[in-house]
């Protein structure tokens, strides 16, 4: 599993609907938004301390959410926004504005519906990884075990052969998600690199 499997899967038409623009200027806007919120999730899980509360944020979602939505059953109406931003906000921290300008002058979708997109999608993806990840419940023992974790993501995520999922947890899997095993800076969208789209977050995690 890798984000442009999570890409297709969005309801893009009714994502196009709530923003008022037509799919595919969505579509090239989703592409670069979904990697930058797994790419958040990825900094914040670069300390064992944000492993943890990552894990425990999986394991409280919704994980019937992203199937209900990704596989045509629900409406993306579902998606409660008001959590949406607050998982974003949480994802970034003090660099969302920052995040959502960057993303907005990549994609031409401008600020006020980048901000707006991000919402939506957080949450689905949030549900999406915790439904592969917990499987539906225990996110609290799961999140005790980071190394458990980070194999458990690594079977499910990061490809096939890709090897690398005995100790690098959910911010080395997550790095896979994004890119296929390489480097997250390495990750390029539609020729826009999400690394740079996301500065310093990645090293500097969410503080």
């Amino acid at each position: 599993m890798n984000v442009d499997e999570i890409v297709q899967k969005l309801p893009v038409d009714q994502i196009a609907q709530q923003l008022g623009v037509d799919p595919d200027k969505a579509r090239e806007a989703i592409g670069l938004a979904v990697p930058a919120i797994v790419g958040g999730m990825q900094a914040n899980a670069q300390d064992p301390g944000g492993e943890k509360s990552l894990a425990e944020a999986l394991g409280q979602h919704d994980d019937d959410l992203a199937d209900g939505v990704l596989d045509g059953n629900d409406s993306i109406d579902r998606v409660d926004t008001d959590d949406g931003d607050k998982i974003v906000g949480h994802i970034f921290g003090e660099n969302r504005d920052q995040v959502v300008n960057q993303l907005s002058g990549a994609s031409g979708l401008g600020g006020g519906l980048m901000g707006k997109l991000l919402p939506m999608l957080a949450p689905l993806v949030m549900s999406y990884i915790a439904k592969r990840l917990l499987g539906g419940g225990g996110g609290g023992n799961v999140a005790a075990q980071s190394g458990g974790m980070g194999s458990i993501l690594g079977q499910i995520l990061g490809g096939s052969g890709r090897g690398g999922s005995h100790g690098g947890g959910l911010a080395d899997v997550l790095g896979q998600v994004l890119g296929g095993g390489a480097p997250q800076q390495q990750r390029q969208s539609g020729g826009i690199d999400i690394g740079s789209i996301l500065g310093g977050l990645l090293s500097a995690g969410r503080k």
